[in-house]
């Protein structure tokens, strides 16, 4: 499907890492600490690419817009950063697919939401990523996705032209980020939102639902 392809980017939680045993956790001792029952992961699970939003939505049923809700999000930030790659792992599959993407001499990179308070230090505690080009967090660019301004960053840094990009997330937004910057795009059905999305919907070149099955979209063969 996709040719002339120089560089795979790919969003972080729920595309290369499964982050919700950890995102859950720091959430959940949130709930315990104040003397309420523990949760279990299948509750934080599907909101977990919805970051802080997410797991205090699920822990305490509040949304952004409620007064407690800054403060909050900092303990859960502070909790996280104190458990982040305690149960986090690589999607099965993930560590293959790199390996395969670097034997073709591709270039592959990070493009995520997640700011670089907790990517940076994500990525460099899990060997999965030393061989990673580039690392794009959500406060890298003045603009998150779904702009393209991450994206455009990402494949700047790695000094190749967005059309030779192909670009994997979990996530609409992920997509419509893809498609806005000129490159091609893959929904990850395996993520988070995988069961519980449209993912036909998004408007995607092609899908996966496992991350060895991106291999052979990358034939020499025009796009689709």
């Amino acid at each position: 499907m996709f040719t002339d392809i120089r560089a795979v980017l790919f969003d972080l939680d729920g595309t290369l890492i499964d982050s919700a045993p950890d995102l859950g956790m720091a959430a959940d001792r949130m709930r315990t600490y104040r003397g309420l029952p523990s949760l279990p992961l299948e509750r934080y699970r599907p909101m977990a690419g919805a970051g802080a939003r997410g797991m205090l939505g699920v822990a305490f049923g509040i949304t952004p817009e409620h007064p407690d809700y800054e403060s909050l999000r900092e303990e859960f930030f502070q909790n996280y950063e104190n458990c982040m790659t305690q149960r986090t792992f690589a999607f099965e599959g993930i560590a293959e697919l790199i390996s395969q993407l670097l034997g073709r001499g591709l270039s592959w990179g990070v493009v995520t939401n997640k700011s670089m308070r907790f990517t940076q230090p994500l990525t460099q505690r899990m060997s999965l990523f030393a061989t990673a080009s580039t690392v794009v967090g959500g406060d890298s660019t003045p603009h998150a996705k779904p702009h393209p301004a991450p994206l455009l960053e990402a494949a700047r840094q790695l000094r190749v032209e967005p059309i030779q990009c192909v670009y994997v997330g979990d996530d609409q937004r992920d997509v419509a980020a893809g498609l806005a910057a000129g490159m091609g795009t893959v929904a990850a059905t395996y993520g988070y939102l995988g069961g519980s999305a449209d993912t036909m919907e998004w408007g995607a070149h092609a899908q996966i639902h496992s991350p060895l099955e991106l291999l052979a979209l990358l034939k020499s063969r025009p796009r689709a």
